[in-house]
């Protein structure tokens, strides 16, 4: 198993992506509109994952083999980018990563909890309902 270091890396990389790609999104949302903006964003990511696609092979050509509902990301992403982008000059980077986390959260929960989409099932107890008020909580001071 992976050490809990090397987790807790990988998730403060990811966060610091997010905290950068709010704000770099917005300003395209700004100069050239919400629907550019997330076009830009999701085509130069398309870039990068091909390069190491062509380089080290991929299992790509499957597509057919995965839920057709997990299609539904694409939807997703253009949520995220379209929602910062418009969050943040209003806002602000803090207020609108804030919420966005939140959110995130509240998904988390509910599919733990559940097990929904194949993710191991883990109730929702107590010290885990204090969490989402202690972020609930956040997110107000953060917004008022």
């Amino acid at each position: 198993m992976e050490s809990i270091l090397f987790m807790l890396a990988i998730g403060l990389a990811s966060g610091i992506a997010i905290g950068l790609q709010g704000p770099m999104a917005s300003i395209i949302t700004q100069r050239l509109g919400a629907l550019e903006s997330v076009f830009i964003v999701h085509f130069g990511g398309a870039i990068i994952a091909l390069i190491p696609i062509l380089i080290y092979g991929s299992k790509l050509g499957q597509w057919r083999s995965v839920p057709w509902y997990t299609f539904g990301t694409g939807l997703f992403g253009v949520m995220v980018i379209a929602s910062i982008s418009y969050m943040i000059p209003r806002l602000g980077v803090a207020t609108a990563t804030t919420i966005v986390i939140a959110g995130q959260l509240l998904a988390g929960v509910v599919l733990d909890h559940y097990g929904l989409l194949g993710v191991t099932t883990k109730s929702l107890d107590a010290a885990r309902v204090v969490g989402l008020a202690i972020v609930t909580v956040g997110v107000w001071l953060t917004v008022r």
